[in-house]
């Protein structure tokens, strides 16, 4: 060792140090209210997917363990037997607000929508979600037909007081032919009648960036499934896995978030990732 990169590593120092001193205390302090925005309490939610098997067994009893855990909202996929007003009449009584209903693709592109638009209504929702298109409609084509489709029923949920979503799943994101699947529905449909629910662990297994989403089109996003993924890529309980959440919540306004929907799609223990997840979202600062 000759001795010469010495006095090039104190000088890279030196230079750094001078950087640093030369921030204004405004920007400094900038940078530290950065990091300390929360979610709204009123914000976190459960998908309540997550949740299927102790709903089957006890739909009421789930939704109240949810309320004192801290949750303040939850999505309804699934009603297994129950009628809209049974579940409405549990979450008001847990003091739950129910946000939306997953719906699927051929219910709202056919002549379902009117009945589920007043089943939303009657649940006390204000987005219908389509949780996933067809296989069938996999392709370029496909989803250009779905966007035609997404617009008209957009039309009637914005007639009926509601908003129409689309939920994402990994494949959504995948480029044939050319084109980005996904951007063909941020494209070709109308912003004041399809957002979406956007599903941060699909996403960036599709290859996605939330963020950048959040960033390029602008209050398209009121909705999030808050998924985690572990080291081998499989689910993780929020904010256990390898997904960096906070990043993706620094452009949250500017995506339209307003729910913060946890889920996790094999939870072993469905209430202990409902606490876990809750105890992460309720102190994560972004």
């Amino acid at each position: 060792m000759n001795g010469k990169p010495l006095p090039r590593r104190r000088s890279l120092l030196t230079a750094a140090l001078g950087a640093a001193a030369a921030v204004s205390l405004p920007a400094r302090a900038a940078a530290a209210e950065a990091q300390d925005r929360r979610i709204p309490p009123a914000g976190i939610g459960m998908h309540l997917y997550t949740m299927r098997t102790p709903l089957a067994a006890d739909y009421a009893g789930t939704l109240a363990t949810l309320a004192e855990i801290g949750y303040a909202t939850v999505g309804v996929s699934g009603r297994f037997g129950n009628t809209p007003a049974q579940i409405r009449g549990w979450a008001d009584a847990a003091d739950l607000r129910i946000v939306l209903e997953h719906v699927s693709y051929d219910t709202v592109a056919g002549a379902g929508l009117p009945q589920a638009l007043a089943d939303v209504r009657t649940l006390g929702g204000r987005w219908i979600v389509v949780p996933s298109l067809p296989s069938a409609l996999h392709s370029p084509a496909g989803f250009r037909e779905a966007a035609r489709v997404f617009n008209r029923a957009g039309a009637a949920a914005r007639d009926a007081g509601l908003k129409l979503l689309f939920h994402n799943h990994g494949g959504d994101h995948a480029t044939v032919d050319g084109e980005v699947l996904f951007d063909i529905l941020l494209n070709e449909t109308d912003p004041h009648l399809l957002g979406f629910e956007l599903d941060l662990y699909w996403a960036v297994k599709g290859g996605a960036d939330p963020r950048d989403l959040f960033l390029g089109h602008p209050g398209r996003f009121p909705a999030l499934h808050v998924k985690d993924m572990a080291p081998d890529g499989g689910f993780a309980d929020v904010g256990s896995g390898v997904l960096d959440f906070p990043r993706m919540f620094g452009a949250a306004d500017t995506g339209g978030v307003r729910q913060w929907l946890v889920e996790h799609d094999s939870p072993a223990d469905p209430f202990a990732t409902a606490r876990n997840s809750y105890r992460y979202l309720s102190t994560v600062r972004y």
